[in-house]
Parts: structure tokens; sequence; C-alpha cells
């Protein structure tokens, strides 16, 4: 494995199921908690966050996630973050990134949209220049916040319209947040040239993938894992090139799957889907984009051609333009060859 670890470490890649705040290093949580101590029950040490981060099941991980979205308070902490993310997901030969960002959770606790929209477009400038990596977002409902935070959310992506916007989407839990509720709002984001890419089907059913598909009009599926459960979803996910965003270790960490040899992704590939490996929520999880391409090695018994493949399917499965998706695909390909001539 450790010629293959070599391998992942050097392969260009591109990542797009990754949170802005659930990526936030261990060092800048606890410097951000460090600054609302007393104020925060997130700890202030870097080695207490792994015990922090040790989730019961998915309604702790949201419990826990919105703690550490408490302390992002300011422009400045949005900023530090989305640089410092940026930073990471470079030094794991990331080009481009699609981040899930969530602006309502911000908005509501004092940061005015304008000025939020502000620090992540200048942060994103930055890390292109200082890092090399491109930046794209993802402007996602707050599942368990209701129809007042996606009116919301769908307000700032509509009126702020920050430069790299491209897509909107749903998180938080599945459970008991039926996704044909969204509807009206995705189709306004969708009539005004945003992409869908839903969360679905990580902790409950096919069938919430199913309302993914029908009433969000999603061109990717967040997770989706349960599509393993329903044949004639599986063929119409293969047969539509729908994108499935597989973040293997998040689904064990939140309790989703029970281990991680039980893991669906295996019956995903077989079936011809457009899979892509992803993050999800890294320092959080006890993880990095490199270990993800790991477990898959592992899960899929893959070498380097297969990590490379699935290195791919995440290039195709982007809202990169064609010429950056030629760019990227062009050096996967030219690493591979001197990789394993």
């Amino acid at each position: 494995m450790t010629d293959l670890q070599t391998f992942i470490a050097g392969l260009p890649k591109v990542e797009l199921h990754v949170h802005h705040v659930g990526s936030a290093s261990p060092r800048i949580v606890a410097e951000l908690a460090a600054r609302h101590e007393g104020r925060s029950p997130v700890p202030a040490d870097p080695a207490a966050l792994a015990d922090y981060f040790a989730f019961r099941d998915f309604a702790h991980f949201i419990e826990v996630y919105l703690s550490v979205v408490d302390l992002i308070r300011d422009q400045e902490d949005v900023w530090i973050l989305t640089h410092e993310v940026a930073r990471e997901l470079a030094r794991q030969q990331v080009r481009y990134a699609e981040l899930t960002v969530t602006p309502y959770s911000h908005v509501h606790r004092g940061i005015p949209a304008p000025a939020f929209c502000e620090a992540i477009e200048d942060a994103r400038k930055r890390a292109a220049a200082d890092f090399g990596i491109e930046l794209r977002w993802c402007f996602d409902i707050p599942g368990e916040a209701g129809l007042p935070a996606a009116e919301e959310t769908l307000r700032i992506s509509l009126e702020e319209r920050p430069d790299g916007l491209i897509s909107f989407g749903l998180g938080g839990p599945e459970i008991g947040v039926p996704r044909p509720q969204f509807k009206p709002y995705f189709d306004r984001a969708r009539a005004a040239g945003l992409r869908s890419v839903p969360h679905a089907g990580e902790t409950t059913g096919p069938q919430t993938v199913w309302d993914a598909l029908r009433d969000l009009g999603a061109e990717r599926i967040g997770h989706g894992i349960s599509a393993a459960q329903d044949p004639e979803l599986l063929a119409h996910l293969a047969e539509h090139r729908i994108g499935m965003e597989v973040c293997p270790t998040s689904n064990v960490r939140t309790r989703a799957v029970a281990t991680i040899d039980e893991h669906p992704l295996r019956q995903l590939v077989d079936a011809g889907l457009l899979v892509t490996i992803n993050s999800d929520d890294p320092p959080m999880f006890g993880t990095t984009l490199n270990d993800e391409y790991a477990v898959a090695a592992r899960l899929l018994d893959a070498g380097p051609e297969g990590l490379a493949a699935l290195a791919r399917n995440a290039v195709t499965a982007s809202f990169l333009d064609p010429a950056g998706k030629q760019r990227i695909g062009a050096e996967i390909d030219a690493y591979v060859a001197a990789a394993t001539r």
C-alpha cells in the first residue's frame, strides 16, 4: 500500500463533496474556540477535538457541526477558514473543488450576506494565486432549518450571486426532511442557471434519491449510497450518468453504514454508476481526500488505473467548463503514464 499511497498523494484530483465549515482543520477550530472561549462547547485544545468529533449518530453529528458553525462570527473568520481549506486541498493535489457552503447559517448568526460573499470570493481568488487551486461554490439549504432557510438561501444565491457560485444544494438531516417540499426553490435556482446537487439517500432509503431526481432535478447526488438497494434506481443513475458523490469514511462515522467493509461502494461501481470519491467533512471524520482514495482502493481492490478512473469520474461529473475538464484530464493521464511505466 505504501507505493499506492505515494501514487494517491501525487494524483491530480477534483473534490466535489466537501463542506466549507466541515473542512476547518483542528488548528483553525481550536483557534476560533479560543477566541470565543466560555461561549462555546468546542474545546480550544486541538488534541481534544478527536473526542469531541466522536459522533453517536447523524443527529449528534449535526449538533456538533452547528457548534463549529457558531465559531464563525465575522468576515475575517470566513476568509481565514476559506483560505485554509484551499491550502489543505491543494496539498493533496486537488486542482478544482466545488465547496458546499451554507450561507444561511452564517447570515442567521449575524454576518451580512454581502460581507459573507465578499469574504469567500476574496479568499477564492487569493487561493488561486497562492495555491493554484480553483474553488467554486454550492450554496446549500440546511434542511433542519426548514423552508425559511430555503427561501433565504435562494435569496442570497440570486441577489448576491458571487462569481464562484455554480450550484444549489440541500444538506443536513434527511430523516423528517422530505425532499419534495424544496421543489419550488430548486426550480427557481435552476431557472437562474444554477445546477442541482442535493444530498439524498445517505441515512434514508432509495425513495429519497428518486425524490431528489424527480422533484429537485438533481444532476449529481450527495452520498446516494442507498441506491444500492434498488436495481431500478441503479439502472436509471447509470443510464443518465448522474454523478454520485460518495464519501466512505463519513458514512461510517455518522453511522449511516455500520462498518467500512459493509459500504456499498463496490455495488455502485459494479452497476456502472459515475462514482466519485470525496471527503465530506474531513477533519471532523479524521480523514483526508487522499485517505478516501486509499479506502476506495481497498474496497474495490483497485490499483493505479482504477484510482485514476475514479479521479477522471470526478472531472466528468464536475461543473467545470470543457477546457478545464480537458486540462485536468490530460494532467491525470500524464501522471498515470509517468507513474506506471
